[in-house]
């Protein structure tokens, strides 16, 4: 409601003269006259419209004048509205006040007097209008309030949010930082500096003297050049160093720090952060280590690949072919199991599952054994010798026919590797009359590369093989000479009608 707005100034009378009379009266006010002939009307009119100011006659059949402003004082819209008695007689005191109590603001005597109401009504519009201005004013400031208050408390929350994340960025990324009055020499440091120098913030004083009894020595002299220079107008530094941990740790940091400079460009404080890169440190050095050892394990790799192509022969191209590659997918199955337990080692039930994997579909295999994990080294070889042992009963023991069974049991004691495969109700089984190049691979793999034994029984019921292995951790090398030997011996060597080799 602006200054100007107009307001409803309702006229109750049984007698339209009078209304008329008060509309001719009242128009210079310039307001909304709103006219009723009776009480019921007048209530009627106002619990439809807002109205500043009611003009009653008190003397009306049906409902008079106070009657009226009785039951308008009683509904809860209406308790303040202004109300103006015009009375046609003159009234006592005691009608004057039973129309006070009634809610009436003024008595206009009849005959009325034009300048004496329109001054009464003018008085009671202005009021109505300024504080109904009041009212609004109240509800904006109110709104405003509430709006301000809810953005405090938003930026208030956003605040609290962000210094929670602060605070756990700076403990997940493993930082602190601190401030450096450098006037006063007064230090300040926050909860994740103290830390990563792993001292107590309730007993330890930073000082320059004891955090330099934290540094590692030789870090100390760059730290020094660094701080250094922002007394040469330096105002920014960054650097790698250590911490040399109460409780014997070493922590690798890596530090950032700027300058506050006055006017006349004298430093007056430095602050800065410290980033805790112990594990970035130590996983370069497991990089650096895991290049080396991947050119090792993949020298070693080549080197049995050139075992195997060596060591192998074959009654025809093809047949060569066969067992290079069988031996060479044998490796590979290995390195996988090495590589799922990033060359940690193998389980040598995951060995000699991965070689069976064909055969696993029936009840040909039976497999017992205790879980032993083997050193890679040990894995790779001790593959190649089950590879063999695999290819060679599939070619002519148990595993080429349906009816044939497979027993393999393993187990160990503190040093060595016991396993015994046993091969039943297979094809007969006659002894060779010279070990063939497989057996010979195997014996040469167990025993000249691992330094084990393979022992062979060849029942007419079927092929007993025993190994044994130490569990020491001997390294593949190269092609040993007892190989090399074996080789050349199995070039003059006859076949037997049961070689048991692949």
């Amino acid at each position: 409601m602006t200054d100007h707005e107009k307001v409803n100034i309702l006229l109750v009378d049984d007698q339209p003269a009078k209304l008329l009379a008060y509309e001719v009266i009242l128009k210079e006010l310039d307001e909304n006259l709103v006219v009723a002939t009776s009480g019921r009307e007048a209530l009627e009119c106002l619990l439809k419209n807002e109205v500043a100011v009611i003009l009653v006659d008190v003397c009306m059949p049906e409902l008079d004048g106070f009657e009226l402003a009785a039951m308008i004082r009683e509904h809860p819209r209406f308790q303040k509205t202004a109300m103006i008695f015009i009375s046609a007689i003159q009234v006592s005191d005691i009608d004057r006040l039973r129309g006070y109590e009634m809610g009436a603001v003024d008595y206009v005597p009849v005959p009325v007097i034009p300048e004496v109401l329109r001054a009464k009504v003018k008085v009671f519009a202005e009021l109505y209008r300024k504080t109904r201005q009041l009212e609004r004013f109240n509800a904006e400031l109110e709104d405003r309030v509430r709006a301000r208050t809810a953005e405090l408390e938003e930026s208030n929350g956003r605040l609290i949010e962000s210094e929670q994340r602060r605070s756990l960025a700076i403990a997940a990324g493993k930082m602190g930082s601190w401030d450096w009055d450098w006037v006063n020499g007064d230090w300040m440091w926050d909860e994740g500096q103290f830390r990563i120098f792993g001292v107590d913030p309730q007993t330890f004083e930073v000082t320059p003297a004891n955090v330099q009894a934290l540094l590692h020595p030789d870090d100390i002299d760059e730290l020094r050049k660094a701080m250094a220079q922002f007394a040469k107008g330096v105002t920014t530094y960054e650097a790698e160093f250590r911490i040399l941990r109460p409780d014997g740790g070493v922590c690798w940091c890596v530090g950032t720090a700027a300058a506050t400079v006055d006017k006349g460009g004298r430093v007056v404080r430095v602050s800065g952060v410290t980033v805790d890169i112990t594990e970035r440190k130590q996983a370069e050095e497991r990089q650096n280590l895991l290049a080396r050892e991947v050119d090792h394990r993949a020298k070693n790799a080549l080197a049995l690949a050139q075992s195997i192509v060596r060591l192998t022969r074959g009654e025809s191209v093809k047949a060569y072919v066969r067992a290079v590659e069988g031996r060479i997918s044998a490796l590979a199955r290995v390195h996988t199991v090495l590589s799922l337990s990033s060359w940690q080692g193998a389980e040598i039930g995951k060995l000699v599952e991965e070689e069976l994997a064909p055969y696993s579909t029936g009840h040909q295999v039976a497999r017992d054994g205790s879980q032993i994990q083997l050193q890679p080294a040990t894995a790779q070889t001790l593959a190649l010798a089950l590879h063999e042992l695999v290819t060679n009963s599939a070619k002519y023991g148990a595993l080429s026919t349906l009816s044939g069974r497979l027993s393999i049991r393993w187990e160990s004691d503190a040093n060595t590797l016991t396993l015994a495969w046993e091969e039943s109700d297979g094809p007969l089984v006659q002894k060779p009359i010279s070990r063939g190049f497989g057996t010979r691979s195997v014996i040469a793999s167990i025993e000249s590369q691992l330094g084990g034994r393979a022992d062979f029984d060849w029942r007419s019921e079927g092929l007993i093989c025993r190994l044994s292995v130490p569990l020491n951790g001997h390294l593949a090398g190269a092609e040993p000479a007892r190989a090399r030997d074996m080789v050349v011996a199995d070039n003059a060597g006859s076949r037997a009608s049961r070689s048991a080799d692949a």
